[in-house]
């Protein structure tokens, strides 16, 4: 069968397809909201159950609808499918035309009998008109698809048109890809660039359909792909997306193709694709290459993506012979401040994802990155550059957190049981006492914080309701505000007892005393946070079951507390230092002045955790933010806090350690007793 009459009668299909309304019924879940409810999603009346979907309809000159979701008792828009844009009669428009040559040449029946959709109406005129409209008004539209081009730019860019545009893009790829001229191409890139204005790029996050971005760079690079090149090369620019082609053989001394283009207002942003001559060496005969460039479509690309990492670059695309296999790209900069890390990354067909095992870094510095990209038709077909956020996620930080964690909580509980079987044997002073006291109060406080965290975790990870997330966040605001208090007590007992030994106070008023501070404190700033930042729906942040930062500063209800306490138990531990290494002063013995260090740094190395001064680091991950390192060792001293608490503060006090080996020995005298 000739190909002509098969691509005809596909033709015929789809047509009679995009003719024949359709009607398919909605299915709501349980949980979405419809008739009077909808008005909830405009009038924004807080929500009850988080995940609901209220679903609302479109103005009256628009059609499809639009999805909202419950999240932090608000309702949150979650997709935009309303447009103005007929689709299917765009596409009618410039496809009808291409049906004629199946009818053998005779325009005039060819008129009488395709359906018609779009101007003026069926029934309507003498017979024969619409063959004159296919036969020469809808010529130009075969020839370059002039004819949409207004309704088009006319449209505002929305998301429901936007997902239309990139739906009716991809019909012209797939089925009008044949003879793709300079005219063809000029007006794919218009309609292309009209949804890919720096200035809308905000919009894509509510297209209904996730992979939008990637059908759009699909469905481009197919389309581009099949330019014809006109005296060996093509160059068609619009503001955000561009297409360059060359003709190219083995004897051709490489090939650059350069881009300079519009990002937004601050400026043009460059980029280069260089075939090397000893590529092109390959080539067993003549052939072409085709390049696209595109200065906004990373940014919405990514926003479908959950890696950390964002796009810093325009996205190049290539299509070339597949005898071609390396290639070597330079990308300028979007955000140019820092050095920070950058990563050379193909884009996967299949996956739909930012792949770094597609290319190679070969040169980085403040403006602009090289990279040697491996190019394969069937799986990498664009590139570009990544770089870290500002603040780094790594697996080695997970896997310390939790490895961390499961530790400390370990730790934690054997603490505990060591206290508890030495209670008195090292409690019989009543310095010892109160110090006893604190440690346990610090390790118990410190192990229902590290257990919240965990379910707090957990919580967010299973969309669990949100009155189970407030609950979450208020006792692990508590318990973590706990743990700083009773810090702060333990500092203050030992500065009662190096500076105030005359004076005495009784067991009835420390406990009093440390119970008002480690526990009165902390509750009464965790009941404030939530009181006055819960009725505002600024209690939790966006996305986790944590104190909210961005709109109500809850957070600062535990920053200040903490830094606070860190700054006056420094004070402590340099009072201590002071005191200790005082004994040397003046002696003249290098024996004495051996023995003064050993104890003074015995001392700081005891009090770092147990007055948590270990969160101290926490504030050289604010000063630089993007150093990996820092925020290594603030996640090592911190997720193994309750390790260091039960090792200095339990295993290494002389009297704790006396009180378990008495402990052992009477065990098996008993036991030896028992047994004779």
């Amino acid at each position: 069968m000739d190909v002509r009459v098969i691509h005809c009668l596909l033709l015929w299909a789809v047509h009679f397809f995009l003719a024949v309304p359709h009607s398919t019924p909605r299915i709501l879940s349980n949980e979405s909201k419809t008739g009077d409810e909808q008005d909830a999603c405009i009038n924004l009346i807080p929500c009850q159950d988080k995940g609901a979907i209220c679903i609302q309809p479109c103005p009256p000159s628009f059609h499809g609808e639009t999805s909202f979701v419950c999240e932090d008792r608000k309702w949150q828009m979650l997709s935009d499918a309303c447009a103005s844009l007929d689709v299917q009669s765009l596409f009618q428009r410039i496809s009808q035309s291409e049906l004629l040559p199946c009818s053998g040449g005779h325009s005039g029946g060819a008129g009488e009998h395709l359906p018609f959709v779009g101007e003026g109406k069926p029934g309507h005129g003498k017979p024969g008109d619409g063959a004159k409209y296919f036969g020469a008004g809808n010529h130009s539209c075969q020839a370059d698809f002039l004819c949409i081009i207004p309704d088009i730019l006319s449209s505002p860019a929305i998301p429901g048109n936007i997902a239309d545009i990139v739906e009716l893009l991809k019909k012209i790829s797939l089925l009008l890809s044949e003879n793709v001229t300079r005219g063809k191409m000029k007006s794919y890139s218009r309609i292309a660039n009209h949804i890919l204005n720096s200035s809308i790029i905000s919009n894509w996050a509510f297209v209904k359909d996730r992979n939008a971005g990637s059908i759009l760079l699909d469905s481009v690079n197919l389309f581009a792909g099949k330019l014809l090149l006109r005296n060996g090369s093509e160059s068609i620019q619009e503001p955000f997306i561009a297409t360059k082609g060359y003709s190219i053989h083995r004897n051709t001394s490489g090939k650059s193709f350069d881009f300079s283009m519009e990002f937004n207002s601050t400026g043009n942003i460059t980029g280069q694709m260089v075939i090397p001559e000893e590529e092109l060496l390959r080539l067993p005969r003549a052939s072409k290459a085709i390049s696209v460039a595109f200065p906004t479509l990373g940014a919405i690309l990514e926003s479908n993506q959950l890696d950390p990492h964002f796009v810093n670059g325009m996205v190049l695309s290539v299509s070339l012979p597949e005898e071609l296999q390396n290639i070597l790209l330079t990308f300028e900069k979007l955000n140019k401040l820092g050095q920070v890390g950058a990563q050379c990354v193909g884009w996967h067909l299949a996956e739909r994802r930012w792949d770094p095992r597609a290319c190679e870094l070969r040169a980085h510095n403040v403006t602009t990155v090289v990279c040697v990209c491996a190019h394969r038709r069937r799986t990498y077909r664009s590139f570009s550059i990544l770089m870290s956020p500002a603040a780094p996620r790594s697996s080695v930080l997970d896997y310390i957190m939790w490895v961390g964690l499961g530790l400390s909580i370990f730790s934690l509980v054997l603490c505990l049981v060591v206290e508890a079987v030495v209670w008195h044997h090292v409690t019989k002073t009543e310095i010892t006492y109160m110090r006893h006291f604190c440690l346990v109060n610090i390790a118990a406080s410190l192990l229902v914080a590290d257990v919240l965290f965990i379910l707090a975790a957990v919580v967010h990870n299973t969309n669990l309701n949100y009155q189970l997330c407030v609950a979450a966040t208020f006792f692990l605001h508590f318990f973590y505000l706990a743990l700083f208090f009773w810090m702060f007590t333990l500092g203050l007992l030992i500065l009662y007892g190096l500076l105030l030994i005359f004076l005495k106070i009784t067991r009835s008023l420390f406990l009093a005393a440390a119970f008002s501070i480690g526990y009165g404190c902390p509750l009464v700033i965790s009941i404030l946070t939530v009181a006055i930042t819960e009725p505002k729906n600024g209690y939790l942040r966006s996305g986790a079951c944590w104190l909210n930062w961005y709109e109500t500063k809850a957070l600062l209800a535990f920053v200040v507390p903490a830094l606070s306490i860190i700054v006056v138990n420094l004070i402590v531990v340099v009072v201590v230092v002071v005191k200790t290494g005082r004994s040397s002063v003046g002696e003249g013995c290098k024996s004495q002045d051996l023995s003064s260090m050993i104890r003074v740094s015995k001392n700081v190395a005891l009090l770092t955790p147990l007055l948590g001064l270990t969160w101290g680091f926490g504030l050289a991950t604010i000063i630089d933010s993007r150093s990996l390192a820092f925020h290594i060792t603030f996640a090592l001293l911190n997720a193994f806090q309750g390790f260091f608490i039960l090792l200095f503060g339990t295993l290494l006090d002389r009297k704790t350690r006396e009180a378990i080996r008495m402990n052992c020995l009477s065990s098996r005298q008993k036991w030896g007793l028992e047994k004779s």
